[in-house]
């Protein structure tokens, strides 16, 4: 049985290894689809010793499978965007508490008390939709925030430059979330000197821009918002965690993630700090379901566990989280 409390008081090295291993063996005997996929690569529980003997499944998997870890009930079902007839992931959630206490405590890990900021959120394509993970986790930090004028935004763009010019001057701290092609769309419409603002982009043209790359993007960005830099959130409908950039890109994990980088030739080897490879992620707060998974993107990892997004692998779906093309 895995604690929640063990989850999200990990402190060391140490710890963090202890319980992955823990949780390994827990969803090997717990979840059928994992259990398959390491027996075909005839990996059990007598041979993982350490993290890096761990089998990471395949992201695909919840385009086609039930990915649980438990016989409880479904609490909530958050799914992938994606374009008509394109087949989406499916996330069964069975302690939405889970998600709830990781979302939090990764957002204060990086920005400290949430009741200091008034959160704004332009995310327009996924307010569109059922099943959004992201919407769930920006309303609950809306709320949360108890600011009065804290909430979303959809296509009232007009409401919300006033809005963001007047907290700003009023001096209070604001973070605008918002999907890419939107805040480019916001900066087209006016131009602005923020002081008191952060501006966290989640990702996603949507098929509404052509993409670009980060640093061009987020040149744009930076101008068009009167900011040094521009703050990043990496999340996805399969994970229960997010990894945040304060800026130039590089992203960290909170103390219950990890990234690590696969060969792009060999999956089930890795490449050294500072090369590029296919980003894993392990995400012990994924207990119910799978905390090893295999993303379809690309990144390179650097030793103080930082990381940075590269891209995608080609052929692969377009999807809405903070990925850019080469």
């Amino acid at each position: 049985m895995i604690h929640t409390e063990d989850i999200f008081t990990i402190s060391s090295k140490k710890d963090f290894e202890k319980l992955t291993l823990k949780v390994f063996r827990y969803q090997f005997d717990n979840n059928k689809v994992y259990n398959e996929f390491c027996t075909l690569l005839k990996k059990d529980k007598s041979n993982v010793k350490t993290i890096l003997d761990i089998p990471f499944l395949p992201i695909q998997f919840f385009k086609s499978h039930e990915i649980v870890s438990t016989t409880n009930s479904v609490q909530e079902t958050f799914t992938s965007s994606g374009t008509t007839g394109m087949q989406t992931s499916k996330h069964l959630v069975t302690d939405v508490s889970l998600y709830e206490q990781s979302y939090r405590k990764g957002f204060a890990e990086f920005y400290g008390n949430i009741e200091d900021y008034c959160i704004l959120a332009l995310l327009p394509s996924y307010l569109e939709r059922e099943g959004s993970s992201l919407i769930y986790m920006v309303d609950d930090l809306i709320q949360s925030s108890t600011h009065p004028d804290s909430g979303f935004y959809l296509n009232n763009y007009e409401d919300l430059i006033a809005k963001l010019i007047a907290l700003d001057q009023s001096g209070q701290n604001v973070i605008l979330i918002g999907v890419t092609y939107a805040l480019l769309d916001l900066i087209e419409k006016h131009t602005f000197q923020l002081k008191n603002t952060i501006i966290m982009e989640t990702g996603g043209m949507k098929g509404k821009r052509k993409e670009m790359i980060r640093e061009e993007l987020h040149a744009i960005l930076s101008h068009g918002f009167g900011v040094p830099v521009i703050h990043s959130e990496y999340g996805m409908t399969e994970l229960l965690s997010q990894a945040y950039s304060l800026g130039n890109g590089i992203f960290e994990c909170p103390p219950w993630m990890q990234i690590l980088i696969r060969d792009t030739e060999d999956a089930l080897s890795y490449v050294t700090n500072g090369k590029t490879g296919g980003i894993n992620v392990i995400d012990l707060a994924n207990v119910n379901s799978c905390s090893f998974i295999a993303t379809q993107d690309l990144g390179k990892k650097y030793p103080n566990h930082s990381f940075e997004v590269l891209g995608r692998f080609d052929h692969s779906d377009i999807r809405g989280c903070n990925l850019m093309v080469l």
